[in-house]
């Protein structure tokens, strides 16, 4: 799945996964985005969930990441042995936490990540255990989340570590820990240092959106990725228009 690798820039298309119905990844990929994010931060969604998601986008030829809960080794090894195509990594503040969650998610010399080559990121045991380590230390993506003043400020920093390989700005999170709105001049000034801090890093860089003005406004502005909207909001949004329009007072739904 070298694509994930290449492809998460240049405009390229993901969207949340939260509910656990394999379904959700299915219509996603029909649907045409390029990526899913596998959210098992701010979900109730478990391990069993996260593998048959993978699995489902896999099948389907869209690259499958998983938002991890935190910089724990175990999840991440074992979303990585379930085939996820890389981790999102929430709340890194420093480089040292950031060089922690690179050794999670290589093996040794690099790392600290165990080898399970008879799991599906090593086709069962089909794969050469040098094609195992292989992908796992070059191919897998480790995405760090970037939701803090501290993150920012620390960023170059962060972005110029080997190992990783893309960045995520958390505006929500962000404008929260500084407790000011989301849209203020404080975040956005702070976003912007972020992505100049990619550019000089090389390392591409997103963030996420809830509308496709908001996302097509990202793109424009330098990011290099969008995670749009979520399967819950869309589904949710989608079924309150058709409420809406069908509930309106006659005299608004016939034209004069």
């Amino acid at each position: 799945m070298a694509r994930v690798r290449d492809g998460i820039n240049g405009g390229t298309l993901g969207t949340w996964i939260k509910l656990a119905s394999p379904e959700s990844v299915e219509i996603m990929a029909h649907a045409g985005f390029d990526f899913v994010v596998i959210d098992l931060e701010h979900t109730t969604l478990d391990l069993g969930a996260a593998s048959t998601h993978i699995a489902m986008a896999r099948a389907l030829g869209v690259d499958p990441l998983v938002r991890v809960p935190d910089h724990g080794l175990s999840v991440i090894q074992r979303v990585l042995d379930a085939g996820a195509a890389g981790v999102v990594v929430p709340h890194v503040d420093t480089v040292e936490q950031a060089r922690a969650v690179v050794r999670a998610t290589c093996f040794p010399p690099r790392g600290d990540r165990g080898s399970g080559g008879t799991s599906r990121a090593g086709r069962w045991g089909l794969l050469p255990r040098a094609d195992y380590l292989e992908y796992g230390n070059e191919q897998a993506l480790c995405v760090v989340q970037l939701e803090s003043e501290v993150a920012i400020r620390n960023a170059r920093e962060i972005l110029a570590l080997d190992g990783i390989d893309a960045a995520f700005v958390g505006t929500a999170d962000l404008s929260m820990s500084m407790g000011v709105a989301a849209g203020s001049d404080e975040v956005d000034r702070l976003a912007m240092s972020a992505l100049a801090a990619a550019a000089a890093a090389g390392v591409p860089i997103g963030t996420a959106s809830a509308t496709s003005d908001q996302a097509r406004a990202a793109l424009a502005r330098g990011y290099d990725y969008v995670v749009v909207s979520n399967d819950t909001s869309i589904l949710a949004s989608g079924g309150q228009a058709i409420v809406n329009a069908l509930k309106a007072p006659v005299a608004e739904r016939v034209a004069p």
